[in-house]
């Protein structure tokens, strides 16, 4: 059984709340559309249900499944599903999800209804022997008819680097070293996966700089790609390597915050007590905790005590 990846999961989550124009070119390169980067983009409610399932044990256990991504450009409903493998139950999971959401937008009258299903697609993180190309529902009806309900899968293991910048696919980015998960999390040759995150940030940079990225856009996808470098390395000596490689931004937390403040309040309040100048307390901030300078020079003006 492969393990749960909720680092993954958070990460689209966060992004389509956040940064839901990025979107736009996957649904134009998935779907074969050519809508505009400006186009108005809604963010459906993805509705739960209840499903049961079997634990190791033999015991039921109830869990509450709820679609990844539902997006309304126009006229048009596309259902998106980012998975990390193939567990053999997405068919059946993606036809229950698609026809909750076509209920939501169903026409009916007497004697009669029209439900419209989205167009679906499943986004795979990585790749096995297992992972199908395409995911097809097959609907049989007493009468003998058959209709095929099906897609292509998006593998992120077809794309290179170049393609995901040139096609813009920026929420590809943070998944994209996930093709190399062995040798990152064993401590193997990590020099391509350097080498490609170098070229994501340069690429970002440029781009920010064009006005094609925003700050947050920019400072956010840094972030996103640091959650999953971290969630990989799982604090191997790999970790703070790769981290530094997008300028150390990675998602934090609260309890992580609050932490944070807690040591930058102390080595602040420590220094001033020694007689340190705020050069050396700046530096000490930034090596013991890992602050960026701009960071460190917020909780230096927070903590310390001003010159009367």
């Amino acid at each position: 059984m492969q393990k749960k990846t909720p680092d993954y999961d958070n990460v689209f989550k966060t992004m389509k709340m956040k940064h839901k124009r990025l979107f736009v070119p996957v649904i134009n390169d998935v779907f074969g559309r050519d809508y505009p980067k400006d186009v108005k983009v809604d963010i459906l409610s993805s509705e739960g249900y209840l499903t049961e399932t079997e634990t190791a044990d033999g015991s039921k256990d109830i869990e509450e499944q709820i679609s990844d991504f539902l997006i309304r450009i126009e006229n048009e409903i596309y259902l998106l599903e980012c998975q990390s493998y193939d567990d053999g139950s997405m068919a059946i999971r993606i036809a229950e999800y698609a026809f909750i959401v076509a209920r939501q937008f169903a026409v009916w009258d007497i004697g009669h209804a029209t439900i419209p299903m989205p167009r679906f697609s499943i986004i795979y993180v990585k790749r096995t022997e297992r992972t199908p190309k395409t995911t097809t529902v097959t609907f049989t009806f007493p009468d003998g008819q058959t209709v095929n309900y099906k897609s292509d899968n998006v593998i992120l293991e077809d794309f290179t680097k170049e393609k995901v910048v040139e096609k813009r696919l920026f929420p590809y980015i943070p998944f994209y070293i996930a093709r190399y998960e062995k040798e990152i999390a064993s401590e193997g040759n990590i020099e391509n996966v350097i080498e490609e995150l170098t070229y994501f940030r340069e690429e970002m940079i440029r781009l920010h700089q064009s006005g094609e990225l925003s700050d947050d856009e920019l400072i956010d996808l840094k972030g996103f790609v640091n959650t999953i470098i971290t969630h990989i390395t799982n604090g191997n000596k790999n970790e703070e390597r790769l981290v530094n490689i997008m300028g150390g931004t990675v998602i934090e937390t609260e309890s992580e915050r609050l932490m944070c403040m807690g040591a930058a309040k102390m080595v602040v309040e420590l220094g001033q007590e020694n007689g340190l100048d705020d050069e050396v307390i700046l530096r000490q901030m930034q090596e013991k905790i890992g602050l960026t300078l701009e960071k460190a020079k917020f909780y230096l003006a927070q903590y310390g005590k001003q010159p009367v």
